[in-house]
């Protein structure tokens, strides 16, 4: 199962990154010497990562484990040890040594300015987690 923001706000979540971007590559092309250049262009770079995986914001439901790919990172949990899913959206976990973690869903959080078709479709998707998740449990 595969649950990840509407087409529109997936284009939202990457002008984190490309906004940045495009005024990394500003500067560079304005820039007279060359260690500036290179900083803009390693700028960009970065920016443009973060366009990439704020597009891809999401998570993906297999049949033991969840995927959740974040701004800055992936973090696979297995099914097994999810204790819940909060209203935040975020995952409740324990990993192997005992510790309590939590994990955030940004691609599944709600905004007070958002559309009521977007947020439906991110509540719906919390839902259906929380199922997943139950199920794991039964």
């Amino acid at each position: 199962m595969q649950l990840s923001p509407t087409p529109l706000n997936r284009l939202a979540n990457s002008c984190l990154g490309v906004v940045p971007a495009v005024a990394g590559i500003a500067y560079a092309v304005q820039a007279d010497r060359g260690v500036l250049r290179l900083a803009a262009g390693l700028v960009v770079i970065a920016f443009a990562v973060l366009a990439v995986r704020g597009y891809r914001l999401g998570v993906t439901c297999e049949h033991v484990r969840m995927t959740v790919r974040g701004y800055l990172r992936t973090r696979v949990i297995d099914r097994e040890r999810i204790s819940e899913i909060t209203d935040f959206p975020a995952v409740r976990w324990t990993d192997r040594t005992g510790r309590k973690r939590w994990t955030p869903l940004l691609a599944l959080r709600t905004s007070p300015g958002e559309f009521p078709a977007i947020r439906l479709h991110k509540e719906r998707a919390v839902s259906r987690l929380r199922r997943w998740a139950q199920r794991g449990r039964s």
